[in-house]
């Protein structure tokens, strides 16, 4: 059944969750299951500040117990709206943080990135991140508004305005594209943007690996290759006139030169001329390395998987064949991993790496 989670244990400020129907639950992540028309109503409740307020009374602990949520005085009447309902507060705050999650390429309904979105694409990499950061601007205050209006309306419910304000500070806006609330810290506005044009650029050079491996297409939205044993004969079916056409034998060298004409440095350029043209080129390519503070060939050699593996937390899906030394590294997709693999990266780019040496 659809309800709301919460977590057992939180260091920061209490918040609920909601999720659909067909998921299971343990106490780490404990829930409620109010009747469909409460539940609006209960979520918007205990993601107030007034819940927050009635659990540090009760338990000023990092444990919330099942009895500290029984306990909450939950009230239906005396809810006074002046310009959104309880239900429409709600659905925006839950389509704001969907598209938010959404997307990252990590989310299950990842379907492409924001910075390739029509909405969003110009001629440069700079307009278009500066658009896309506009609206990701725009999202947050959007969201900071409906939170204040949801905690006005407890806190006049429940009479509390002489104790409780409803502003909410931007640090505890809790969505990824929000530098206040990801980053936190004290940090100045220009150490956050800075921090947060590295990432976005990070995520594009991610999702363009993808696009190499299969994983994702261009002229395709959502997941194309992701089941084990799938070949580039599956891709080409799913995508058969595919603008960026992913590796045949996957297989990708990550060198510190150009030793290959398809290493991953290459395959970027490429994929950076298909999605912003060739006019612009340079440009794009300039204010990639600027954001990331060092050329696409170091990043790659010595960041991407690293960034890697932080990203999908420990479960890598491209796979890494390197040398001890690190100079000679041949990266692969798991889903399209043969018994051939390994024989791939030997013949055709080990050996051949060694002649040229």
């Amino acid at each position: 059944r659809e309800g709301v989670t919460y977590s057992y244990i939180t260091s920061a400020l209490f918040n609920a969750r909601y999720f659909d129907n067909g998921f299971l639950f343990d106490v780490a992540g404990s829930s409620v299951f109010p009747e469909n028309k409460d539940l609006p109503t209960i979520i918007n409740f205990l993601n107030s500040i007034i819940s927050r307020h009635f659990l540090r009374i009760q338990n000023p602990t990092i444990n919330v117990q099942i009895g500290d949520i029984q306990n909450l005085p939950f009230l239906r009447e005396n809810l006074q709206f002046k310009t959104l309902t309880i239900e429409e507060i709600f659905n925006d705050c839950l389509n704001l943080s969907r598209n938010d999650w959404d997307s990252l390429e990590t989310s299950w309904d990842f379907t492409t990135l924001p910075l390739l979105e029509d909405t969003y694409l110009g001629s440069t990499l700079q307009g278009t991140y500066q658009s896309l950061r506009s609206h990701w601007n725009e999202m947050t205050l959007e969201m900071q508004r409906l939170e204040e209006e949801n905690n006005r309306v407890f806190i006049e419910a429940y009479g509390l305005e002489g104790e409780l304000t409803p502003e909410v500070p931007l640090e505890e806006i809790t969505l990824t594209c929000n530098p206040r609330y990801r980053y936190r810290g004290d940090k100045s506005d220009e150490e956050l943007e800075a921090l947060l044009l590295a990432d976005t650029m990070k995520e594009f050079i991610s999702y363009a690996v993808g696009c190499m491996f299969g994983r994702y297409s261009l002229d395709k939205p959502g997941l194309i290759l992701a089941n084990q044993g799938e070949t580039y004969d599956d891709y080409v079916n799913l995508v058969p006139n595919s603008s960026f056409p992913a590796v045949k034998h996957n297989a990708i060298p990550i060198l510190d030169g150009d030793w290959f004409a398809d290493d991953i440095v290459a395959q970027f350029r490429r994929f950076l001329r298909v999605t912003f043209g060739e006019a612009n080129f340079e440009t794009n390519l300039r204010f990639i390395e600027e954001a990331l503070g060092k050329d696409v060939r170091t990043y790659f050699l010595r960041d991407f998987y690293n960034d890697h593996v932080r990203r999908y937390k420990k479960r890598p899906i491209y796979w890494m064949f390197s040398s001890p030394d690190g100079s000679f590294n041949v990266l692969i997709y798991m889903h399209r991993y043969t018994a051939d693999t390994v024989s791939i990266v030997r013949s055709e780019y080990l050996r051949e790496h060694m002649s040229k040496l």
